[in-house]
């Protein structure tokens, strides 16, 4: 067989990036990927032999309703990783984003070839205005990421240096609104009328249709008719705009499930808070950052006990983050952790 060298055939950007890991690990209680507890099992019957509608123009006019936004100011995504890619792809850089955060502002710049600017949160973890506006005004990103609750530290950003940075900039800001759900602050789509530079990012993966992928994002119509120029056809399919319009339908179902995960972050948060030994992070999203001495044996003694968080190692130090799960399963969570620290 002809050898071939494959690595030297991929382009240097890819060749050095880092894939994003999402390694499904057995454990009896899964706490480590910010999925909602609860499914929606309603499901209309659809027409599997027919391709799905390229424009999901029923789901689309439902989102618009929902959001008081018009049909045109929507655009739909295999999730939000896949509109991510679309805004990259159709906008380019530099690629602006604070850090820690969504990982895949990163991975998808650096895979499409362009240049990402990190900078770091401070504290409290709060955008560092000063330090943004100095890289607007030195390096003119033309796209400027920023998750509202964060993701992985749970907190919103403060909505004052926001509206600075969309003053600012002359290039696009996306707001990501994945966790918008479980906070109590306001959402920026009211903001569009008066901001034209402005996108907000949604999805349903986080409120109990993770399994579906279904995204989608607000923003001018003439931001909607460029990315639409790069989405593949039929990139959402039959199924997922079913069962998404049906969510969106039962939103009696949706916030009795939003209003479960909101009591039990917060049994979640006293739990841990009364325990020696561990800081946890007040949250807007539908799960917790906390901060341990041993965050390696605490994450091996969870997974031996069959609960399952994410280790932040390399991210935030010392810190690991467990999801919001039902109430069965964040009990054996607090009396595992409480049993791990008296051994510590």
């Amino acid at each position: 067989m002809k050898k071939i060298d494959i690595a030297s055939l991929v382009k240097p950007n890819v060749r050095s990036l880092r894939a994003y890991e999402a390694a499904e690990i057995p454990c009896r209680i899964k706490l480590d990927a910010n999925e909602s507890p609860y499914a929606f099992k309603s499901l209309k019957p659809f027409k599997t032999n027919r391709y799905p509608d390229p424009e999901a123009k029923a789901l689309r006019k439902l989102i618009a309703r929902e959001f008081k936004v018009r049909y045109e100011n929507i655009l739909h995504g295999n999730g939000s990783d896949e509109l991510i890619y679309y805004l990259i792809t159709t906008f380019g850089g530099p690629v602006l984003y604070p850090v820690p955060t969504f990982s895949m502002y990163g991975i998808i710049a650096q895979a499409l070839g362009e240049k990402k600017i990190e900078i770091p949160l401070d504290k409290e973890f709060d955008l560092n205005t000063g330090e943004f506006l100095k890289i607007i005004r030195q390096k003119k990103p033309k796209l400027i990421f920023l998750s509202s609750p964060n993701n992985p530290t749970g907190n919103c950003f403060s909505k004052g240096r926001i509206e600075k940075m969309v003053q600012a900039t002359k290039g696009l800001i996306v707001i990501d609104e994945a966790y918008k759900a479980f906070s109590g602050g306001g959402s920026f789509v009211p903001l569009l009328k008066k901001n034209k530079n402005l996108i907000i990012l949604k999805t349903l993966s986080k409120i109990g249709l993770a399994g579906l992928r279904v995204g989608f994002m607000l923003a001018h119509s003439g931001i909607i008719k460029e990315v639409n120029k790069v989405r593949l056809p039929f990139n959402l399919n039959s199924i997922s705009q079913s069962m998404a319009a049906e969510a969106l339908r039962s939103k009696s179902q949706m916030r009795k499930n939003v209003k479960s995960i909101l009591i039990e972050r917060q049994r979640l948060f006293q739990g841990m808070e009364e325990m020696n030994g561990v800081k946890p992070y007040p949250s807007d999203a539908n799960f917790i950052l906390f901060k341990v001495k041993d965050p390696d044996k605490i994450y091996r003694g969870l997974m031996k006990r069959g609960v399952l968080v994410r280790n932040m190692k390399g991210i935030i130090k010392g810190c690991l983050r467990v999801t919001v799960g039902m109430p069965r399963e964040n009990t054996v969570f607090l009396k595992a952790l409480k049993h791990l620290l008296y051994d510590l």
